[in-house]
């Protein structure tokens, strides 16, 4: 069962330029801010209401944040929605026919996490996490 939207995923090339307008000039609060190695990528959160933005600036260009953004530029990378149990919900996806990116959920900063195909969700990556506290 989705909950929410937990967060939206903005690909930029510098996380501290970013962080400039989003942190200070819109006055957004840094919730989490971290390295996650098996992505390859500089991560950080900012909470806004109920929800979240993270920002993504690649450690490696082929990761796949430096992919997209040699692709297509700095922009909306992925849609992240909430759920209190990725494994199950992720269960649920296979047994529906959904094609995935994740075949099981692996840790990243919003928490356990997967990642459906684009192909899947009419052009759009999405993101299925459910936070750890």
């Amino acid at each position: 069962m989705i909950d929410k939207i937990h967060h939206i995923g903005i690909a930029v090339h510098s996380l501290d330029d970013a962080l400039t307008f989003y942190r200070d000039t819109l006055g957004l609060d840094v919730h989490a801010q971290d390295t996650v190695e098996d992505q390859g990528v500089k991560a950080a959160l900012l909470t806004i209401g109920q929800s979240e933005i993270e920002l993504l600036e690649p450690t490696r260009p082929d990761s796949a944040v430096g992919r997209f953004l040699e692709r297509k530029g700095e922009g909306l990378h992925h849609i992240c929605f909430q759920t209190p149990n990725v494994d199950a919900e992720l269960d649920a996806l296979k047994q529906k026919g959904v094609e995935l990116v994740d075949q099981k959920p692996r840790r990243g900063l919003a928490g356990m996490i997967c990642f459906l195909h684009p192909k899947a969700s009419k052009g759009v990556l999405v993101e299925i996490a459910t936070p750890i506290d």
